[in-house]
């Protein structure tokens, strides 16, 4: 059994990077979990715990779904959290309206029911997790902090590929372990 997710690997750029070392900075009393860069990443499914027998049919299902789609290109943009500012979980920055990129979820979402697999269902809203938080002493601080990247353009991302990893737990955090990629 592994716990096994798709994305598309987001290599990171100055700006990212400045922004996320500023977040860090500005929330470095709070309780937050950072994203390792060598992790960034856009999640297009979550399957969690697969057995070793579907990961044979899940890899030939998206090399067929990439095979056809064509490579394109993003915008990642601005910053945010979810839950919500209230209850923030999860510090993101966020990618621009971008059709193919839902096109991609689509396909491969469609190609997982077909295929068996059980999928989470709820909107797709891509973005890059920068950090989790575990507990917060200063809100304000998180406001401010994510008020000055809201709008900021952050990088392009050349989209040539799918990756399926495996995700495995430890106490520093998560190691991804490729699995399989799929050119578009």
């Amino acid at each position: 059994m592994k716990r096994v997710f798709i994305a598309i690997k987001i290599e990171p750029e100055q700006t990212l990077l400045r922004i996320q070392a500023s977040l860090k900075s500005a929330l470095g009393g709070e309780r937050i979990n950072w994203t390792d860069t060598t992790n960034i990443h856009i999640t297009i499914a979550f399957l969690g715990d697969t057995e070793e027998e579907m990961l044979k049919l899940l890899s030939i299902m998206v090399s067929q779904k990439c095979s056809e789609f064509g490579k394109f290109r993003l915008r990642l943009k601005g910053t945010g959290v979810f839950k919500n500012l209230r209850d923030p979980r999860v510090i993101w920055a966020g990618i621009e309206s971008n059709e193919r990129l839902v096109k991609l979820f689509e396909i491969i979402s469609t190609g997982l029911k077909e295929t068996g697999f059980k999928i989470e269902d709820r909107s797709f809203k891509p973005h890059i997790t920068l950090g989790r938080i575990k507990s917060l002493s200063n809100p304000d601080n998180l406001v401010s902090a994510i008020e000055k990247y809201k709008e900021v353009v952050i990088q392009e991302v050349p989209v040539n590929e799918v990756i399926i990893y495996e995700s495995i737990l430890k106490p520093t955090g998560p190691v991804y372990k490729v699995i399989g990629r799929f050119s578009l």
